[in-house]
């Protein structure tokens, strides 16, 4: 079997639990085909880089696919004929990255708070002056 990593983009307008159903479904249907999923990741609602059938954003979805090939064909068949799904992209690769993916670690850093809050407690600062 060959590894896969699998990321699809539904509509904005449907709920989180509609998002985890279609999920549900990938999944059963790659583990009907003789597959398994090593690990699913919810990014969330995103703005996409440009409109897709009239949307500005989407809730992307990203899972790690343990398959032969089979059953990647049926789950991009089933992703074609989704009328939630607006895209998919499916890669494989020779490993799977271990822990969290980019786009989760991207969001662990922006949580952080703006660098500049450490002069808060200073009130007499005030930056120079610019020539």
């Amino acid at each position: 079997m060959s590894l896969y990593e699998y990321t699809y983009i539904a509509r904005q307008d449907i709920q989180p639990q509609q998002v985890d159903a279609i999920t549900d479904g990938f999944t059963k249907i790659i583990n009907d085909n003789g597959g398994k999923i090593a690990k699913t990741e919810s990014w969330g609602l995103r703005t996409l880089a440009y409109r897709i059938k009239k949307y500005k954003k989407g809730h992307y979805v990203h899972m790690h696919i343990d398959a032969p090939h089979v059953a990647i064909a049926e789950l991009e068949r089933n992703s074609r004929l989704h009328e939630d799904v607006v895209r998919y992209m499916t890669i494989r690769v020779e490993e799977f990255e271990e822990g969290d993916s980019v786009v989760l670690r991207s969001r662990e850093r922006d949580s952080r708070p703006p660098r500049g809050d450490y002069n808060n407690d200073k009130k007499d600062y005030k930056p120079k002056e610019r020539y």
